[in-house]
């Protein structure tokens, strides 16, 4: 009996073990980045200078703009697959266009393992150029699922489209089944009315204070973003530009949320 007793114990305590690790709420850190397909601001073309950037904050998700996949003027690279080497991170890229010998569009980079994907064309004028919203389900280290979409909208002032590519956006990624984080660059202000649809469902991980992300050299406006859905599963820890003046000509933003169970 006592045998059976002391066996009993020591089950409770492994399944308690088990309980409490499962029950972790676990941190994701999020980074996006306007890669400048490729080149850097001198004009050359340096892929360790923009991996250098991506490894120095450790991300577990990274959504990748001006991405070029075998384009002549990428030097024929596959620069998402690229990077993912030098990051030692899993990549995907989402087309957008054909362009001068490739394709043009979205990438992401995750150190875990991705379930699905889907690469949906965003609305846009004929004279405009095509964008499109790159989204991963991807299992975290405790389990969890959750929807990463990457995405790079029109960059014309006042366009029209940026409004019907943001109603999109609304329309097919949020009230999904996860929790869901929107990251890239929206080529808009906090202010506009583009980014104010935008925050009708999501939530914007600067809270009130947001930094200038662009340009790198002389940070004056905020266009990058990093955004979370639903708020009640996501707490922000920290977030954080990182401007490098010679990788991009747009500043990179790191954001550190906890998924709240």
């Amino acid at each position: 009996m006592k045998k059976i007793i002391t066996l009993l114990l020591a089950t409770v305590t492994v399944f308690n073990i088990v309980v409490a690790q499962n029950s972790e709420e676990p941190t994701v850190r999020v980074l996006t980045f306007n890669i400048l397909h490729g080149a850097t601001t001198k004009g050359d073309f340096d892929l360790d200078k923009i991996a250098s950037i991506i490894k120095e904050v450790d991300p577990d998700l990274v959504a990748l703009q001006e991405v070029d996949f075998k384009t002549n003027r990428a030097r024929n690279y596959d620069l998402v697959t690229e990077l993912g080497w030098l990051t030692k991170m899993t990549s995907l890229f989402g087309k957008a266009m054909d362009f001068d010998g490739g394709c043009y569009g979205e990438g992401i980079l995750t150190k875990m393992p991705i379930i699905a994907s889907r690469n949906i064309p965003l609305p846009h004028s004929a004279d405009n150029e095509p964008r499109t919203a790159l989204e991963v389900m991807v299992e975290l280290n405790s389990g969890d699922t959750i929807s990463f979409i990457a995405t790079h909208l029109e960059h014309k002032k006042d366009n029209p489209d940026r409004i019907d590519q943001v109603k999109k956006i609304n329309n097919i990624f949020a009230d999904g089944k996860y929790p869901a984080i929107l990251a890239g660059d929206l080529n808009d202000t906090p202010e506009s009315e583009a980014i104010l649809i935008l925050k009708t469902k999501w939530t914007c991980s600067f809270g009130d204070n947001p930094e200038p992300t662009y340009s790198s050299d002389n940070p004056h406006k905020k266009i990058d973003y990093i955004m979370f859905y639903p708020a009640k599963n996501w707490q922000i820890i920290k977030t954080r530009v990182i401007c490098d003046e010679i990788a991009s000509d747009h500043c990179a933003v790191l954001s550190v949320l906890r998924l709240v169970k």
